[in-house]
């Protein structure tokens, strides 16, 4: 029972994870209001602080969860995401904002590297396991733009940090009461992972690269998409309560493709699936460039159901050629490259817009995917996938 009800709780963190990411994207326009700045573009780059913290921290978050326990982390994550995400609503101007989401940032980060190794240590089927876990994640995306909507519009953006903060202590409290203590930390656990065969460096480096092209995909629609909406759908919907419950449908929809890539990653080569999946979001962001009205929305559906579907694919390669001992850290060091310099995305959407346009926006995000489709290519081909464990480990060592 304990098990299961860990299990729910830590899907439920992966939720609670995207939706903090996005709560600023989808108010910025009320509180670049509030703050009395006449674009909500100007206001944007002040958000990109969450976004380096939730990359860079994710190495030292994944090193503490191997050596100190990822149950001890995971109570951390859920404490220190409510109060950062209080102390965020209580904010008076844009620089205590922008400080204030650094601290929720670096809270965010604690997540993938220690969340996702934790559930999927006894896993069967792990690509499917990681598949549930991307949909409930990717649904906490959607909920924070319904969510977000909703409060914004009848009770102001404070609010809006002020329930999900909330409801993260709540969880930890859970968590706390239910979850089974550890009996060792995972870096004192050995064999539990696939042989090595082939070359970690060369693995990890093409798996970083396609992560880094990903996330700056992933970073840039999650976060511009409000606005394109509010844009695009201009004199056809004004509400923002009805945009954010639009968007909201998008990524709910977008969220089943995790489910669909979850279930087949553990029976189709995973380089041939996922080149399939990535070579679709090349057309798709690049006929959105143009398209206005339910056009708009009806191809918006469909490149969030691809960008979705690309995401279990690092996690999965993880799972599949690292030892538990140490997953936290590969992780950690994987993600710290990738959404450390895809963070960039946060900073550049607000003056990219201004400057040219969301059809400029769209067309960037086609080209990276063409980048993140070279990359996928250059994965070793099924059957030469074992991947080594990290230099200076016991298996390396072996």
């Amino acid at each position: 029972m304990n098990a299961r009800a860990t299990g729910l709780l830590l899907n439920v963190a992966h939720a609670l994870d995207h939706l903090f990411l996005l709560i600023f994207a989808t108010a910025v326009t009320a509180i670049a209001a509030d703050f009395g700045m006449a674009r909500w573009e100007d206001l944007m780059p002040y958000g990109a602080g969450a976004f380096v913290l939730f990359g860079i921290g994710s190495l030292p978050a994944g090193r503490l969860g191997d050596l100190w326990g990822r149950r001890r982390m995971m109570l951390v994550f859920f404490f220190g995401m409510g109060a950062s995400a209080l102390l965020a609503a209580s904010v008076g101007g844009p620089w205590q904002l922008a400080a204030a989401l650094v601290v929720l940032g670096a809270f965010t980060s604690i997540y993938h590297p220690v969340g996702i190794p934790m559930l999927v240590r006894h896993s069967v089927r792990p690509g499917l396991t990681i598949g549930i876990n991307g949909l409930a994640g990717n649904l906490g995306v959607a909920f924070s733009a319904l969510l977000t909507g909703i409060l914004v519009k009848y009770a102001g953006w404070r609010i809006a940090f002020v329930v999900p903060g909330l409801v993260a202590i709540a969880c930890g409290i859970a968590f706390a009461r239910l979850a089974p203590r550890e009996e060792s930390p995972p870096a004192r656990r050995r064999g539990q992972g696939a042989s090595p065969d082939a070359s970690f460096a060369r693995l990890f480096l093409v798996m970083t690269i396609a992560s880094i092209t990903a996330s700056f995909i992933f970073n840039l629609a999650t976060n511009g998409n409000a606005e394109l909406l509010r844009e695009r759908l201009a004199g056809i919907i004004d509400d923002p309560a009805w945009l954010g419950a639009l968007l909201a449908a998008v990524y709910a929809i977008g969220s089943l493709a995790q489910l669909v890539v979850g279930h087949l990653i553990d029976r189709v080569p995973l380089k041939y699936l996922y080149a399939g999946i990535v070579g679709l979001q090349v057309p798709l962001l690049a006929l959105a460039a143009s398209a206005t009205g339910w056009t708009l929305y009806v191809l918006m559906v469909l490149f969030m159901i691809v960008i979705f579907g690309a995401i279990p694919f690092i996690d999965a390669m993880i799972v599949r050629y690292v030892d538990d001992s140490h997953r936290s850290r590969v992780s950690g060091m994987r993600l710290t490259v990738s959404l450390g310099v895809s963070a960039g995305a946060v900073w550049a959407l607000g003056p990219v817009v201004k400057a040219g346009g969301f059809s400029t926006l769209l067309l960037c995000m086609a080209a990276t995917a063409a980048l993140t489709l070279v990359a996928v290519l250059c994965l070793p081909k099924p059957g030469d996938t074992r991947m080594a464990a990290p230099p200076g480990s016991p298996r390396a060592a072996d």
